[in-house]
């Protein structure tokens, strides 16, 4: 991304090696474009750009990528990306790219778009998931007793917000997937935070993956 560096009015503040990098670079420097590669060790760049929706949504995602795949594209802009291209783009398209999401529009490679007709005509695939907003606490909740074998002194359900956090996703996704409400897995992450000593998701996603809850 060096040639990136000399477009006039931009600046590369950081480079990372996979995506729980990209979250720390991020939150450090706060830049205002992010360009995201999708296919990263560790945490991947569909994760990443999940954090940073929920914890940095000033912060404008571009994803830069190998894939131009209906699994790839449609879960990259549910997560939040701003825009997507992929790595047969010039210099000159990806300048006016990071331009276009920088000033708050959006910006697709042509074959993105092109999918994204085809979806539009034959029917937008679905995750099959409505939001759910109903409230939940802890008596309603199976895993509200320690649990042997977790570090810190974490419950079973902690555990498994922990990991779903690592994994890429948003209060309300880990609701939807664990049939919670959002304000029962907020107190989940809270109480996460307060027994690993995390200050935020992305220290919590290191933390996950230094103790091997996530993989």
């Amino acid at each position: 991304m060096l040639l990136v560096g000399l477009n006039a009015g931009m600046d590369v503040v950081g480079g990372a090696a996979d995506g729980a990098e990209a979250v720390e670079l991020a939150r450090e420097h706060r830049p205002d474009v992010v360009l995201m590669d999708l296919a990263m060790p560790g945490m991947d760049g569909l994760a990443a750009t999940r954090v940073l929706r929920e914890d940095a949504p000033g912060i404008a995602v571009l994803v830069l990528t190998t894939y131009a795949d209906d699994a790839s594209v449609f879960p990259a802009l549910r997560a939040g990306a701003k825009g997507y291209l992929t790595k047969d783009a010039g210099a000159d398209q990806i300048e006016h790219a990071i331009r276009t999401v920088h000033g708050g529009r959006t910006w697709l490679d042509p074959v993105v778009q092109a999918r994204l007709v085809t979806a539009v005509t034959d029917g937008l695939p679905s995750d099959g998931r409505d939001a759910k907003d109903e409230v939940a606490t802890d008596e309603d909740d199976p895993g509200s007793g320690a649990a042997p074998g977790l570090p810190d002194g974490l419950t079973a359900r902690e555990g498994e917000v922990l990991r779903l956090i690592a994994q890429g996703l948003s209060n309300g996704e880990i609701g939807e997937r664990l049939f919670l409400g959002r304000a029962t897995v907020k107190t989940h992450v809270n109480r996460i935070y307060a027994k690993t000593g995390a200050r935020d998701r992305a220290q919590a996603v290191r933390y996950a993956y230094r103790t091997g809850l996530a993989q």
